[in-house]
């Protein structure tokens, strides 16, 4: 009779502290993505105004009526010159900038807080034999 040895190596490995690591990177990427939306919709509103778009058209009045709770601290900063129904808005600008280093801060103080850097990876290794 032959006995057959049958040898199974099971590896698994643990890396310390993974699921806070991918916290502190999903976490990262919803402020850089808010950030994202909200710089698009002032340059959206930036553009609209540079180029005398109808402030009657409801696309318009939605978007400056939005825009403009978050410009209210910038509107009196810096005059808007305007020509005809063109207006350079400078004010927009300065709040995109402002509120682009406030999101790049708020992304580093959870970076600082949250993120645990990489540990040594431990190894476990279980054999198995089977005799027939």
């Amino acid at each position: 009779m032959a006995i057959n040895t049958v040898s199974e190596v099971q590896t698994t490995q643990k890396e310390p502290e993974r699921e806070r690591r991918i916290f502190t990177f999903k976490a990262t990427q919803v402020v850089w993505l808010l950030l994202s939306i909200f710089e698009a919709l002032l340059a959206l509103r930036f553009v609209l105004k540079l180029i005398g778009a109808n402030p009657a058209s409801p696309f318009a009045v939605a978007l400056y009526g939005f825009t403009g709770l978050f410009l209210f601290p910038f509107t009196s900063l810096i005059g808007a010159p305007a020509l005809g129904g063109m207006v350079l808005e400078v004010s927009t600008l300065i709040a995109m900038l402002v509120y682009g280093l406030i999101a790049w801060a708020v992304e580093r103080i959870i970076f600082v807080i949250f993120y645990r850097p990489r540990g040594p990876v431990t190894e476990t290794t279980t054999t198995d034999q089977h005799s027939q």
